[in-house]
């Protein structure tokens, strides 16, 4: 007799060992046609597990949150069979789920096709309807290798190779396909009915340039059609969003092959950079952060006692000049600690916050540059904070608020709070990193906040906080991060009198809030689509003439506005009004202002905001009153 207990604390009692799925058949013929995989004491399995002993159990259906990522990884296998029945000669590779899909590797004598795509997703289709079941079985490592090798499929063989001598490995078979996998996998082909092929797109394998270049096929997959709708029109208006064709449209940016990576900021982008820079600096003002600038280049010594030479060398631009290597700063940190060191520094001064707009250059593949939001060279609102460890706590609680205030200022409202724990990577005892981990999660339990556990994707120095953020379009985006460090300030030297008059090692803080500003301005011009509010805009007022008689008295109004300072600029073309006006929305101006005789004569304006909004006839002096009234009410909170 074995007893399996219900995530509602229910048990049943089973005279056998029996499946994942027989559990579910003994609670109802509706859970058991819904079930798609099983949690066995905290372990994700197959509904065909077999449970043998008491157990902890719950059933997996597309209800849960961990049925998508079966779905889709299932689905990445469907596909690989779909391209192998259909092109015996591919190879497969890999085919993981990931945020919204998924994607397979393929090596093929040719580049697939969108035709190809059709025909692979037609083909999936047919497999779906045929409702095959999808088995589990495991192989000895060295019989599992021979069996790929034996099929011609080198690079699983070399996968496999690469697995600890003597591990069992599991494989999954759907008719007359069979994958190297981990698992777990839905019952059956008939289980992914939701899906849609998306791209090709080249992919290295092992993600090494050195290696063969092999095909990626990116798909999705979902439980319901109506969620592969909902995303589908997501992406459209998310093409209709995109930061590149926008930066263009509105004359704020571009990029160009000599300087891959890097931004051409023109001037209307540059005011939209200012604004923001402007606002964030308010913010180091108001909260106590002395701003500070730190060179760009610096000794490979520095690195080297820093840890970012072993650790993040492959990523960092070096340079050398008589005889002397220096590189170019991924980050800030260490310039920092340097401006710490200059003086001797009493317990009386902490926490010593600086604050730098500081400009950084990492060497990203070419492959992962995207527009704004993957670049190699930024700026980031970078900020350290140096304290004692009885202060830690307060100054990520008291952070944690301002992330939220900052982010609600920008209006983005909604926040997921996630803690990054140790990676495999790192330098410092555990000991250290026990009370680092302990205080980021004590500050947010202060604060009521509920947050994730990220294990292993800390920094190397240290654990922190992920603040994501959602967009308009329900997209989330990681920008805010405040990580705790008791490694470095040590390794370079950093020291503070203590009260006692020894002499102590400060903690510091790593934070930053929007992050790389090229990526936070990407991630704005996306999620208003252009259509900035009236105190971020690079153009707030466009004033524009009826005629040429009417010239003097727009040069007389754009310089009432300047002087209240507003951004403004001027139409005064030999061209009909309403072609001015309809060019002038194209570029997504909060007002237009139109003056003609009449409005000369009386010295006022007719204005229409943008949208199309008629406000009618202002007078100069209400209409620059509104404005400062509502840049001055969002600017400063």
């Amino acid at each position: 007799m074995l007893t399996v207990t219900l995530p509602d604390g229910s048990q049943r009692q089973y005279d056998a060992p029996l499946t994942v799925a027989d559990v579910a058949q003994s609670i109802g013929a509706g859970l058991a046609k819904a079930a798609l995989a099983g949690r066995v004491d905290g372990k994700l399995v197959d509904t065909s597990f077999v449970i043998d002993k008491d157990a902890t159990v719950s059933i997996i259906t597309d209800k849960d949150p961990e049925a998508l990522d079966i779905i889709r990884h299932s689905t990445a296998h469907l596909m690989a069979q779909a391209v192998k029945e259909l092109y015996p000669d591919a190879q497969v590779t890999i085919g993981p789920s990931i945020e919204n899909g998924f994607y397979y590797d393929f090596s093929y004598k040719r580049p697939f096709t969108p035709e190809d795509l059709t025909a692979i997703e037609k083909r999936m289709d047919e497999l779906v309807a045929k409702n095959i079941p999808i088995v589990r079985k495991e192989m000895k490592r060295e019989d599992a290798m021979q069996y790929f090798l034996g099929l011609g499929e080198k690079y699983k063989a070399e996968l496999i190779e690469a697995i600890p001598e003597g591990e069992t490995i599991s494989l999954y078979g759907q008719g007359d396909f069979t994958d190297l996998c981990r698992g777990p996998h839905v019952p059956s082909t008939g289980k992914l009915k939701v899906h849609k092929l998306m791209k090709v797109a080249g992919a290295y394998w092992r993600g090494d340039s050195n290696n063969e270049m092999l095909q990626r096929i990116y798909g999705t997959a979902w439980a319901k059609k109506e969620d592969l709708k909902a995303y589908l029109t997501m992406l459209e208006e998310a093409e209709k969003r995109d930061h590149r064709r926008l930066g263009k449209e509105l004359d704020l940016f571009h990029l160009q092959e000599e300087a891959p990576g890097m931004i051409f900021w023109h001037a209307k982008g540059w005011a939209l950079w200012q604004q923001v820079e402007k606002y964030m600096r308010t913010i180091y003002q108001d909260n106590g952060y002395d701003e500070v600038k730190a060179p760009q280049v610096l000794d490979r010594s520095l690195w080297e006692r820093s840890g970012h030479w072993a650790k993040y060398r492959e990523n960092m631009f070096t340079t050398e000049s008589e005889n002397r290597y220096y590189a170019l700063k991924p980050m800030n940190c260490p310039g920092h600690i340097q401006i710490f060191n200059s003086a001797l520094r009493s317990y009386r001064d902490l926490p010593m916050r600086l604050g730098e707009f500081g400009q950084c250059h990492r060497n990203e593949p070419s492959g992962s540059l995207h527009g704004l939001m993957r670049v190699r060279g930024f700026t980031q609102d970078d900020g350290h904070i140096f304290c004692t460890e009885e202060q830690i706590l307060d100054e990520c609680t008291a952070y944690s608020k301002l992330v939220k205030k900052v982010y609600e200022t920008f209006g983005f409202k909604e926040i997921a709070y996630k803690v990054a724990t140790r990676p495999e990577k790192r330098i410092g005892e555990d000991a250290a990193w026990d009370k680092a981990e302990a205080a980021l999660m004590q500050s947010l339990d202060a604060l009521g906040l509920k947050y994730d556990i990220l294990p292993g994707e800390g920094a190397f120095y240290g654990p922190k906080i992920e603040y994501h953020l959602k967009d308009c379009l329900g997209r989330s985006w990681q920008c805010g991060t405040i990580q705790v460090d008791f490694q470095m300030p040590g390794r370079l030297g950093a020291e503070y009198v203590a009260e006692d008059n020894s002499r102590k090692v400060p903690v510091m803080l790593h934070r930053a809030i929007i992050g790389s500003l090229e990526r936070w301005i990407g991630m704005l011009i996306e999620h208003y689509a252009g259509a900035m509010p009236l105190w971020l805009s690079p153009i707030q007022v466009a004033v524009a003439s009826i005629t040429e008689a009417q010239c003097d008295y727009v040069d007389q109004v754009v310089a009432q506005m300047k002087s209240a300072g507003l951004r403004v600029q001027k139409d005064v073309r030999n061209e009909k009004i309403n072609y001015k006006i309809r060019e002038l929305s194209l570029q997504k101006i909060n007002y237009i202002v139109v003056v003609g005789a009449k409005e000369k004569e009386s010295g006022t304006l007719s204005v229409r905001a943008r949208g199309g909004k008629d406000l009618g006839v202002m007078k100069v002096e209400d209409f620059i009153a509104m404005l400062v009234k509502e840049n001055d009410e969002k600017f400063n909170g």
